[in-house]
């Protein structure tokens, strides 16, 4: 019988195995010359010492892809775990303290602005109305026109114009900050898209060009299995 030696192993198998080099398939070569650097196109082989490489690739395949599953699922939990994002991150940088008078600009300009603060000045000047013109008719301390009385609603306005006006800058101020919040967010969220959609393409790309190559492993080793049984 015919026999020939494998250049892999130095071992005599019949000639009906022999296997050249030029016809294996370039990810198989590669892991054969990761074991036999000396071994190139120009060489032979077997058919099982080339099976023996196939079903090696195959193994290494599904456990890179096990692999990548196991690393992917093992980050999502990582980050569910720590439960932090960027709005975390704001909301903590929002956590300056107030001044005294900031304090009380923003409490001045919450009453102000109120409805207890309108019911309650008018029942005030009611009374004071009431007490000037009825009460003390003869000895009021304020007679119509209440020359008085327009005295103090005029400072009260004078000096609750510009403190409401100190709560509303600081309002604005506060708004600013809000949308640069909000423009950093949308661009993470952007960001994160992009690199989402890129990283899905690759993944694509990535399993249909190992698919095809399997396949053609898979073919070629059918074709192996007919030509024995023929």
């Amino acid at each position: 019988m015919d026999t020939f030696k494998s250049d892999l192993s130095n071992i005599e198998f019949p000639s009906k195995e022999k296997v050249a080099g030029n016809i294996i398939r370039k990810p198989i070569l590669d892991l054969i010359q990761k074991d036999h650097p000396d071994f190139n196109v120009n060489q032979i082989c077997s058919i099982s010492e080339l099976n023996f490489y196939r079903e090696k690739y195959l193994s290494d395949y599904l456990t890179r892809e096990l692999g990548e599953l196991t690393s992917l699922k093992e980050t999502v939990i990582d980050s569910l775990k720590k439960e932090t994002s960027i709005t975390d991150k704001l909301e903590s940088e929002d956590t300056t303290t107030l001044t005294y008078g900031q304090k009380l600009a923003d409490h001045v300009a919450s009453f102000g602005g109120s409805w207890t603060f309108i019911i309650l000045f008018g029942i005030f000047i009611l009374i004071w109305i009431c007490l000037n013109v009825i009460w003390f008719s003869n000895k009021s301390f304020d007679p119509y026109p209440f020359i008085l009385l327009n005295l103090i609603l005029s400072c009260i306005a004078a000096l609750q114009a510009p403190v409401i006006m100190m709560s509303q800058n600081r309002q604005e101020e506060k708004d600013r900050e809000r949308s640069k919040k909000d423009y950093m967010i949308n661009l993470k969220s952007e960001m994160e898209i992009r690199l989402l959609h890129e990283k899905i393409d690759h993944l694509i790309m990535h399993q249909q060009q190992e698919l095809i190559e399997i396949q053609k492993i898979q073919v070629d080793m059918m074709t192996d299995i007919l030509n024995k049984i023929k």
